[in-house]
């Protein structure tokens, strides 16, 4: 592996009172060691400060829902495989790691969705579901449905925040909503489009609805943007040669190198002021042990960052402790051989409204060439089961997942289906933080802390790994700057 590059770390920005370049050594504590926690410990490591850095994570592993397991002999990602390539934050931090040369795009097998118990190709075009050429969407919805489409009803603006299934509802009709939108959202945050805030979701279309513009309008621009603005002809996503799972590991052999220490088995379980630094209580409850830092990072999920806010910011706790949380978890394959002729795209979405048990299923080996490359002897898919306040569904073994799986690939595909050679389950407990209508309001609390106090995660601006990213390097940058 090629050293880490010196991208970003001769860049030294103000420190605030007490944080002067010189002065005593600054400790600083990031409490979470999921992809937020690790880039705000890269972050911090990147300046020229007397900054000591320590990542106290509770599990024996770090990474979060980025993770590599043995499939069929072979390592293979089992949470999040792919990054948003328009957003800068992730290709930017593979560049800072060293890794920009092991970056990797889908191949040019395209994705469908099933709707009326057949597979559609993805529409084009469009904006989280909303079509900007009604006529694409024509087959996978009726010819009444895409009539109501194209007679956009707008009846002035929207004020506040609204779902984006209302929203859509109201503009385009219920259709577009079920069979377009739901599995794009669902695919995101496991949630419902009903319920999922327009504002933090899609803000585009909340813009639109919020000045009385349409829908339609926003999608046509968002597609005219995308085949001929500056992002034109670049891949919509990236992943890491090796698989995703691998940055995790990157940043931990970097992050020692730089000297920040990574504490596996340590749980938080309690933060209090002391002074003007904290102390974070770690350890099983019958060991407690109390360490005391300048500042501190606070990088878990919601529930866990509401206990520990209790006393020192108890309106923040608040408003974490009301963000609920879906599970899912991943069904992964593993087949004999190269991909069999019954795997004709890089995988399918499922809405709601069709009679099946699980809500997609990715075609890792066709839609990754490095996998497929990687590993000619296998072929590997998987499946994602699990919507919010759908927990029941998860209530099986991992052999009846795997069933229910299989059962719902051969419905979708036909009999050609090949039963797997390794199958693994990978259950995501409270994986996707719910961004119900209202949540920016909500969570306005958490952006008023105390000093030397910052929040980071897929609970406040975004899920996707880019969105964490960027969440982790900036609560870095509070605590150095001393917000």
């Amino acid at each position: 592996m090629r050293q880490a590059s010196p991208m970003g770390r001769g860049s030294t920005k103000p420190l605030g009172p007490g944080w002067e370049s010189g002065a005593m050594v600054r400790t600083v504590a990031v409490i979470g060691g999921g992809i937020s926690g690790l880039s705000a410990a890269w972050e911090l490591s990147s300046h020229d400060a007397d900054v000591s850095v320590t990542v106290l994570e509770g599990s024996d592993r770090l990474g979060g829902k980025l993770r590599l397991e043995d499939v069929g002999g072979h390592r293979i990602d089992v949470g999040a495989e792919s990054v948003l390539a328009r957003r800068p934050e992730a290709l930017t931090l593979f560049e800072q790691l060293g890794v920009a040369g092991l970056v990797t795009h889908p191949g040019p097998a395209g994705a469908a969705i099933v709707s009326r118990g057949r597979r559609w190709p993805m529409p084009r075009g469009t904006l989280m579901g909303v079509p900007s050429d009604p006529e694409s969407v024509r087959g996978l919805l009726t010819d009444e449905e895409v009539e109501r489409l194209a007679h956009e009803v707008v009846a002035g603006p929207v004020p506040g925040d609204v779902s984006v299934g209302d929203l859509v509802d109201s503009r385009l009709g219920a259709a577009v909503t079920d069979r377009l939108v739901e599995p794009l959202l669902a695919g995101v945050y496991a949630g419902h489009a009903r319920e999922i805030s327009a504002e933090q979701a899609v803000p585009a279309l909340a813009a639109a609805a919020h000045e009385g513009r349409p829908l339609l309008e926003v999608a046509r621009s968002a597609a005219e943007a995308a085949a001929s603005g500056p992002l034109a002809g670049r891949p919509v996503f990236a992943t890491l040669d090796g698989g995703l799972g691998t940055l995790p590991e990157v940043l931990e052999r970097e992050l020692l190198a730089a000297g920040v220490r990574i504490r596996k088995g340590s749980m938080a379980r309690g933060l209090r002021r002391d002074g003007e630094g904290w102390v974070v209580s770690t350890g099983p409850t019958t060991e407690v042990v109390d360490e005391r830092f300048d500042a501190v990072v606070v990088a878990v999920p919601a529930a866990p960052a509401s206990r520990l806010l209790r006393d020192v910011a108890p309106a923040a706790a608040a408003a974490l402790a009301g963000v609920e949380y879906a599970s899912m978890a991943i069904v992964t394959l593993a087949l004999e051989g190269p991909s069999p002729a019954v795997l004709d795209g890089s995988g399918f979405l499922v809405p709601p409204t069709e009679a099946l048990t699980i809500k997609a299923s990715t075609f890792s080996s066709v839609k990754w060439p490095w996998l497929a490359a990687a590993h000619p002897d296998r072929t590997f898919l998987r499946a994602s089961v699990g919507r919010h306040r759908e927990e029941s569904t998860l209530q099986r073994s991992d052999d009846e997942l795997v069933t229910v799986a299989l059962d719902d690939l051969r419905t979708v595909l036909g009999p050609g289906m090949p039963g797997p050679v390794a199958t693994h389950v990978q259950r995501w407990g409270g994986g996707l933080p719910q961004y119900a209508v209202g949540h920016r309001a909500r969570l306005a609390p958490t952006r008023a802390l105390p000093p030397a106090l910052a929040l980071c995660g897929a609970a406040y601006d975004g899920v996707g790994i880019p969105a964490c990213i960027a969440s982790g390097r900036a609560a870095a940058r509070a605590v150095l700057d001393g917000d």
